[in-house]
């Protein structure tokens, strides 16, 4: 069965826009976790705009499912997977000032930078994983990166799904063969939601885990977050 991480921002920006505590986001993780989620994933931008730096050390705290920290990997976010050492680091390549994720590495081009990075993660002991678009030429370079995982960036799919769903899943199949053939573990995020993530996961080989922040607790809205939470998993089951 494919993992579900519960990416939590939005339950930061929620607080931050009126300031104070409410909702409270270490316990909403908590009872993310009651509820069945299989880990917790955040994304600490350096302006603060949702997680912030001290959200991250009260998060390791707590949780006690996989814990995944993403982001770009500065000086600032390297303190902090050094720090806290979490189940997995997340390399993504969203440098101040983007809105959101919206594109994955180029690991040719950025191939050095990326292997002195992952090298210093490895040694702490941290899962490495880096998002990625679903290309064999940028998935083998990842490899030689001796990541353990990529994250399938899968904006064009949910765009494309319901116009197309063979066409919108095509390249992804093909990509997580590839990969699992170069010995990678796969995982994905970006725009899955309760519409697209099943026909996702039958459609691939090997899916390890999914990070799902945006649609989930927009869901949540409606159905309440237990209850988000064991839709989710229930399509991750099929």
């Amino acid at each position: 069965m494919s993992k579900l991480s519960v990416n939590i921002n939005k339950i930061a920006t929620i607080r931050n826009a009126r300031g104070g505590t409410l909702p409270n986001v270490v316990q909403f993780a908590v009872d993310c976790e009651r509820f069945g989620a299989d880990g917790i994933t955040i994304h600490p931008r350096p302006d603060e705009r949702h997680i912030t730096t001290k959200d991250t050390y009260d998060l390791k705290e707590v949780v006690t499912t996989e814990f995944n920290i993403e982001g770009y990997p500065d000086a600032r976010f390297m303190q902090l997977i050094k720090d806290l050492r979490p189940t997995q680091a997340t390399l993504v390549p969203d440098p101040p000032g983007v809105l959101t994720s919206n594109a994955g590495w180029d690991t040719i081009q950025h191939f050095y930078f990326l292997q002195e990075i992952c090298q210093t993660i490895k040694d702490l002991g941290v899962r490495t994983s880096i998002f990625i678009e679903p290309k064999n030429e940028l998935i083998e370079n990842a490899a030689k990166l001796g990541v353990e995982r990529i994250e399938l960036y899968t904006g064009p799919y949910a765009e494309h799904f319901p116009i197309n769903r063979e066409e919108a899943i095509a390249a992804y199949a093909e990509a997580t063969k590839f990969a699992v053939n170069h010995g990678l573990g796969i995982n994905a995020g970006h725009d899955l939601s309760l519409e697209n993530l099943r026909f996702f996961k039958q459609s691939l080989v090997q899916l390890d885990e999914v990070s799902i922040g945006h649609a989930l607790i927009s869901d949540a809205l409606y159905l309440g977050i237990e209850n988000t939470i064991q839709r989710y998993k229930l399509l991750l089951a099929d």
